[in-house]
């Protein structure tokens, strides 16, 4: 560890929910060193039992240790195993940083040492230990536990968050579907915009010059209430090709009874009933209609035109209070708990429909019938034809759970995800580490994908009222 001193390498001290939350950490340090104290090990061993995702990344990072120390004897051990370089997993590149694994009691200078033997404050000893022996060297600790990061920088030992997972350094960087065009574009581009019509659709083109980039399936608009509303499709022989948007606010265009009732909820319609269009994100504040214009478009689209078989609903069962306990009856009654929110939809759904009290109930019992409520528990494995899916409240989901839930989409299978970054219960995840702020920013380029920013609150003005104000 001396070299690493010499050389002006940094040196890691992890603490173990950064390889639960990624286990892949280890490897993504680039040229620095890293350190795991004995209690990180023994709370991996802890860990690692059941089928849950944390269980299963403790058991992702002992298979990489495992791999790391091979053969090597305890002599190599103590001298630090190399790391291969972050891109290249686990072989092929020359070494990128060293692991170091705790072989011996590390002796604790003076009355800095914390008292008792809580995990915690065995690995803030070990940290303090190894700067103490090692003063030029940069010790740092890396944890997703604010308390812990506290405590440490209260006894003088450096501490970070775990930053690699993060998706953008500010949320207010990230994709938000739509674009404000200045006043006066459309009046600019004189012979350049070419209009024509194909099977009722009305299509734009113009000079990629004149278009600065954007990203297919973007929404454009203008300043005016009355201007252009278009949607970027593609770029062909050197020509940026728009389509004007549907406007779901006109009653003649209503889903499953639904009107939209902003610029921003039309064109998440637009994406919703557009069978060229696998997968799409909303996010939204609470109120914005995320989830009733999901439900309003997956039934329109599985009983009216029979596009998908069923609709499919299913969101990450993390409680907002103290958890209520095992929950009798099925897979669907389970669930239904968590459900309040699409139930309370349906109720809104079947009253749209037109008819007497009978035909709503019968409306309303069609509904619950068609429309699936499955935990994200049994998802793995499973593959799912012709069929709309919802995630709800995705904000909740990892990288790694966005991804096991999306490649579940077999032929003619379209995928919503639904969320509010500003609301997420889960612990170690922010709103630039969500599973869902990583799906908008890594779908914004593909042209089978849609995003949109739902902005204005139509649930009820108290709750719009609130939203802003609380």
């Amino acid at each position: 560890m001396n070299s690493a001193a010499r050389t002006g390498k940094r040196l890691f001290v992890l603490d173990t929910n950064v390889l639960l939350h990624d286990p892949t950490s280890l490897f993504r340090f680039k040229e620095h060193d890293i350190y795991l104290p004995m209690m990180v090990l023994e709370e991996l061993d802890a860990a690692k039992k059941g089928v849950s995702e944390v269980a299963r990344n403790a058991r992702q990072v002992s298979r990489f240790l495992d791999g790391l120390i091979d053969d090597a004897d305890r002599h190599a051990i103590e001298a630090g195993l190399a790391l291969p370089a972050p891109a290249s997993g686990m072989a092929g590149m020359p070494p990128s940083g060293r692991l170091y694994l705790q072989t011996s009691p590390l002796p604790t200078t003076g009355a800095l040492a914390l008292p008792g033997k809580t995990p915690d404050n065995s690995i803030l000893n070990t940290a303090l230990a190894l700067k103490g022996q090692h003063p030029t060297m940069d010790v740092t600790l890396v944890s997703k536990d604010i308390n812990l990061r506290i405590k440490s920088r209260v006894i003088g030992i450096s501490a970070e968050d775990y930053f690699n997972d993060r998706v953008l350094d500010d949320i207010n960087l990230l994709y938000t579907g739509t674009r404000e065009l200045p006043q006066g574009f459309w009046e600019a581009q004189g012979e350049e915009l070419k209009c024509w019509q194909d099977e009722s659709r009305t299509f734009y083109s113009l000079p990629t010059s004149r278009f600065e980039h954007f990203y297919p399936n973007e929404f454009l608009y203008g300043p005016g209430e009355e201007d252009l509303e278009l949607v970027a499709r593609r770029i062909d022989q050197g020509k940026v090709i728009l389509e004007r948007v549907r406007d779901y606010r006109h009653p003649r265009n209503a889903v499953w009874g639904m009107t939209a009732r902003n610029r921003e909820q039309s064109y998440a319609l637009n994406l919703l009933m557009d069978p060229d269009i696998d997968f799409v994100t909303l996010l939204g504040a609470a109120g914005t209609g995320k989830t009733l214009l999901a439900l309003a478009a997956g039934l329109a689209q599985s009983l009216d035109t029979r596009r998908y078989r069923e609709v499919i609903v299913t969101r990450e069962t993390v409680p907002l209070g103290e958890d209520i306990g095992f929950l009798p009856g099925t897979e669907e009654e389970k669930m239904n708990p968590w459900m309040g929110a699409l139930l309370d939809n349906l109720e809104v759904l079947s009253e749209t429909q037109e008819g007497g009290e009978w035909s709503r109930a019968a409306t309303a019992d069609l509904l619950q019938n068609r429309v699936k409520v499955r935990s994200m528990n049994f998802m793995r494995g499973r593959t799912f034809f012709n069929r709309y899916l919802i995630i709800d409240e995705a904000q909740n989901l990892t990288a790694k759970q966005m991804r096991t839930l999306i490649t579940r989409a077999g032929s003619g299978t379209k995928i919503v995800c639904c969320g509010n970054i500003a609301q997420i219960d889960t612990p170690y995840l922010s709103e630039t580490t969500s599973g869902l702020t990583y799906t908008v920013d890594r779908f914004k380029d593909w042209a089978h994908g849609g995003h949109i920013t739902l902005l204005r609150g139509e649930r009820s003005r108290l709750a719009d009222y609130a939203v802003q104000r609380l």
